[in-house]
């Protein structure tokens, strides 16, 4: 008789467990704009740059990673415009393009923080093309 009460008490609790709303900490919102600059380390700045196609910006995916860890959290893939947005835990976080060299590309990485309920907008620039000390 015993080992049924204890048996009816926990799975009573069980229930409530699984019956309470879970609240977990609001979510912030990363959004931004990706702007793909082609070219090559002997043109002049006045040459002209081609435009982005919209399928250019696939080939140009971001990640973002933790602040002290470097792990990554997410990739991100700009829409046929150049923009971009996450949700994102509460924390502080750093933007960055994967696989530069591979793609003779570069982009400095952005350090950005996001707070509950709130949108921090971080825009990316990635120069593709040749540049000096690249193969």
């Amino acid at each position: 008789m015993r080992s049924i009460a204890k048996f009816l008490v926990t799975c009573s609790f069980l229930v409530v467990l699984v019956v309470l709303p879970i609240k977990a900490a609001p979510q912030g919102f990363l959004e931004g704009h990706l702007k793909v600059v082609f070219g090559m380390a002997v043109e002049p700045d006045e040459m002209p740059r081609p435009e982005v196609a919209p399928e250019s910006y696939a080939a140009y995916p971001l990640v973002i990673l933790t602040q002290q860890g470097r792990n990554e959290v997410a990739r991100l893939t700009a829409d046929a415009n150049g923009n971009y947005r996450a949700t994102l835990p509460p924390g502080d976080y750093i933007l960055d393009m994967p696989d530069q060299v591979a793609k003779h590309a570069r982009a400095t990485p952005r350090s950005f923080t996001i707070a509950p309920n709130q949108t921090v907008h971080v825009d990316m620039t990635v120069f593709a093309g040749f540049y000096k000390g690249q193969a």
